[in-house]
């Protein structure tokens, strides 16, 4: 792959060499400062090569921070690819990860939200790369990319015990508030739930090993960057996670549409809190549910008897958040 991402470099090089001496007054604007910002990059990093003493050098050879003590297990939640513009752009702006390359297609009118990319990009000295439309659609694993392709690395992973540490006392930080998601595999379904996990305020997520939606192109599209403001933790097993999680003062609620006590009776002023999802079909899973401190349920008053999990998220999570 990188062969061949480099000899599609290589032969862009010269093919806009040629372009430039003979249309450079056709050029665009956006494109020109693409282009300037491209080259610019790769005589930094080859010069840095060269020296053995340049900044991207050591930038890249440091070890990153945040990540999972384990690190066997950073590639678990994935995020390498990240598509949108709002996505691209929260991608840079949280500056979490490093980002590696940004591609825009060819002919994108001209948007505000383009031009901070291209700046955010340069400012990280990611490689900015303008493609033909049929080469980012090719790339692109999302139905509609927006014209806005990033590479990057992987979202780093935080232990289940650091998200569900309190605050020291005086500390001006809320209690934990956390998203536990039982085997929910629908990448529109998770990247809406994480959307709405970060504008509520939940400070981390819980993931499952095994039968879950990862972080994929189309998830950090249906987020629209908000993965790059949450903290995640990837569990062998959700009981398992629950129970560790009450072993650290956090209560753990169930939602269950079958559970006879309403979500909003529940007193959540200042408590750490875990609120566990179950799947889109079958719900919580009988152990995960048993190990739950409380099981609520969201009030209908229609005739349908559930609301898809993306809108009970919603729904629960910005009634704790109301309340805390």
């Amino acid at each position: 792959m990188t062969r061949s991402n480099s000899s599609r470099r290589s032969n862009s090089s010269n093919r806009s060499g040629r372009s430039n001496r003979s249309n450079s007054s056709n050029r665009s604007g956006r494109s020109n400062r693409v282009n300037r910002s491209g080259r610019a990059v790769q005589q930094q990093r080859s010069s840095a090569s060269r020296s053995g003493n340049g900044r991207s050098s050591r930038t890249a050879a440091a070890p990153r921070r945040g990540g999972s003590e384990r690190g066997s297990h950073r590639s678990d939640l994935g995020g390498e690819q990240v598509e949108g513009r709002h996505a691209v752009r929260e991608l840079l702006i949280a500056g979490k990860r490093r980002t590696r390359t940004v591609m825009l297609a060819a002919g994108l009118d001209q948007a505000p939200i383009l031009d901070h990319i291209i700046e955010l990009a340069r400012e990280q000295r990611a490689s900015i790369r303008e493609v033909s439309r049929k080469e980012l659609d090719a790339t692109a694993r999302s139905d509609a990319p927006q014209g806005v392709i990033a590479m990057a690395d992987p979202l780093p992973l935080t232990e289940l015990s650091d998200l569900a540490r309190l605050p020291s006392e005086g500390a001006a930080s809320q209690a934990p508030f956390l998203l536990v998601l039982d085997s929910i595999t629908d990448p529109g379904n998770f990247g809406a739930v994480l959307r709405t996990a970060e504008c509520a305020g939940v400070s981390g997520v819980v993931l499952p090993r095994h039968r879950s939606a990862r972080v994929t192109a189309a998830v950090t599209k249906a987020a629209a960057g908000a993965v790059e403001h949450l903290s995640f933790a990837v569990v062998p097993g959700i009981p398992v996670a629950l129970r560790n999680l009450s072993s650290h003062n956090v209560w753990t609620i169930g939602l269950d549409p079958a559970a006879p006590r309403p979500l909003h009776e529940l007193d959540l002023a200042k408590e750490a809190v875990a609120l566990v999802l179950g799947s889109e079909g079958k719900g919580l899973s009988r152990l995960a549910s048993e190990r739950c401190d409380v099981r609520v349920s969201i009030p209908l008053r229609g005739t349908l008897g559930s609301l898809n999990v993306a809108a009970a998220a919603a729904v629960a999570c910005f009634d704790i958040s109301r309340r805390r």
